[in-house]
């Protein structure tokens, strides 16, 4: 009898069959609306030359006087670019490798490169030019192609995963909470920023959020499928192997 106690107390709070259903063909389905949505806006901005929007946004960030927020902005940004951008990942990978989480670690590492990676391929693939000086305040010129922003295609995948790591691992706590604070506004204000700055149009972060949420999703269930089958025996987050 209470050997049933624990299956009992699952079914309780596991979603039934068809509620699990409609949830995967959710999840499906709004995967196809941002591949759907990044593709067509990738054409757009590969056959056109400007969006009038695009203009109108920057200027209308860059009329913000506010000396707090300019500094703020700038801030969030400064982590996304070399060195710093590969000693914060490294370091950060470092840290969660010495928790013993092995697998976390690897995959971390595999975020930051392919969220890199696939960065750089879509840039060469579309070569838009970044913002002209001409037009907007531009506050570093950079010689690299704009779309999509790198900056936000990193923090989207790499510090997105970090965020899913916490939030999966980690007991409910206010430590919890703040690092899921943190890591979502940078996230959440890293478009503003390279917006703000002068160096992507938004379509450039718009761009960079849609095919970074692939990103992240890939990642994740890259991480999910080899849980139970790598480094099973790590010293903490075990999983157990899946049943053959």
């Amino acid at each position: 009898m209470g050997s049933n106690k624990p299956q009992a107390a699952a079914r309780a709070v596991i979603a039934t069959a068809p509620v699990r259903r409609y949830r995967a063909i959710l999840f499906l389905v709004v995967l196809l609306i941002i591949t759907a949505a990044f593709a067509v806006l990738t054409f757009l901005v590969k056959t056109t030359l400007s969006f009038p929007l695009d203009l109108q946004i920057t200027r209308g960030l860059q009329s913000i006087n506010n000396p707090v927020i300019g500094w703020l902005l700038i801030a969030i940004s400064w982590p996304g670019f070399l060195p710093q951008s590969a000693i914060i990942s490294g370091l950060i990978i470092l840290l969660i490798l010495g928790f013993g989480l092995q697998w976390e670690a690897l995959v971390a590492l595999i975020a930051a490169l392919f969220s890199t990676g696939l960065n750089l391929l879509v840039k060469d693939l579309i070569q838009r030019p970044r913002p002209a000086a001409a037009l907007v305040h531009v506050l570093a010129t950079l010689t690299d192609p704009s779309f999509p922003s790198g900056h936000v295609m990193f923090y989207t995948g790499f510090l997105g995963f970090i965020a899913f790591l916490v939030f999966t691992l980690l007991k409910p706590s206010l430590k919890r909470t703040l690092l899921l604070a943190f890591f979502g506004l940078l996230v959440l204000l890293v478009g503003i920023s390279r917006i703000y700055e002068g160096e992507h149009w938004a379509s450039d972060v718009l761009g960079a959020y849609l095919l970074g949420s692939l990103t992240l999703v890939t990642i994740i269930q890259l991480y999910r499928w080899g849980k139970p089958r790598f480094f099973v025996h790590q010293p903490v987050a075990k999983a157990a192997r899946p049943v053959k």
